[in-house]
């Protein structure tokens, strides 16, 4: 997909990998809409990116309900869209409360799900779109302290995969980013806070099976990724079996399915 003059919507967009995604789609043109929470950080990343700001709290239905329509109306159909905003509560699971288990699963799951449902029949009826999901490495193995946050990641990877079959024979683009830690954010510290999730980062880092990934880096490759149609982004490079052995049943079954009729029109 050609960038230039398109319009990405882009939820999380005030911060960490978030904030990077905006400058990068910036700086291929693209017309943006920025969600979060944070009315003031999220001025600041518009102000350097030209891009329309809605300030909403996503893990909220009530403000989650009938945004895509919004922000159509306002600014226009969305081409991209980029479900990035989320949450990582990191804790003992039998200590955690309830409420955070609960607003990670809406935020992080719920939320994509819902975005990702509004935004496809109009892409679908227009002739094209894509949409971008950031999950994480999390999804395809999990350590002590995230595992919430992990089975979160792996409903959006999982589902994601679902929905392209449903896709199949219409140009809708998908794409799923898994990554590790992506510094500087304040999501890498926060699930650093807890000993044992800290202690399981540092083993993998020691066995040189994951590094941390720049942010920069992650928005640089999930552009090419929109521009090209590829369907994800892994980082790091060194980490590629574990998304790889995750998703080899999701290939397989797709490959079962080719003689499935491929959907036509709208």
């Amino acid at each position: 997909m050609q960038l230039d003059g398109k319009h990405v919507l882009i939820t999380g967009a005030s911060r960490g990998v978030g904030a990077a995604l905006a400058d990068a789609f910036a700086a291929t043109g693209a017309r943006l809409t920025l969600v979060a929470r944070s009315a003031d950080q999220l001025q600041e990343v518009a102000a350097r990116t030209g891009g329309d700001v809605l300030v909403a709290d996503l893990a909220d239905p009530a403000q989650v309900d009938g945004l895509i329509g919004r922000v159509e109306a306002a600014s226009g159909p969305v081409d991209v869209l980029v479900n990035n905003a989320g949450i990582d509560l990191t804790g003992a699971f039998t200590e955690m409360p309830a409420s955070d288990i609960q607003r990670m699963v809406q935020l992080n799951a719920i939320t994509v799900a819902d975005l990702t449902r509004q935004v496809l029949p109009g892409m679908i009826e227009r002739g094209g779109g894509h949409v971008v999901q950031v999950s994480s490495l999390a999804g395809t193995g999990t350590f002590p302290g995230i595992s919430v946050y992990g089975g979160t990641k792996a409903f959006v990877t999982h589902m994601t995969a679902g929905v392209r079959l449903e896709m199949k024979g219409l140009p809708i683009g998908l794409t799923v980013v898994e990554t590790g830690l992506s510094t500087p954010t304040d999501m890498a510290d926060s699930v650093l806070s807890y000993p044992p999730t800290e202690a399981s980062f540092r083993r993998f880092y020691r066995l040189l099976l994951l590094a941390d990934a720049d942010v920069v880096k992650v928005a640089q490759k999930t552009v090419r990724a929109v521009e090209t149609g590829k369907r994800s982004v892994r980082m790091p490079a060194r980490a590629f079996l574990f998304p790889m052995l995750t998703n080899a049943p999701r290939r397989l079954v797709e490959m079962f399915l080719v003689g499935v009729p491929r959907r036509e029109g709208g």
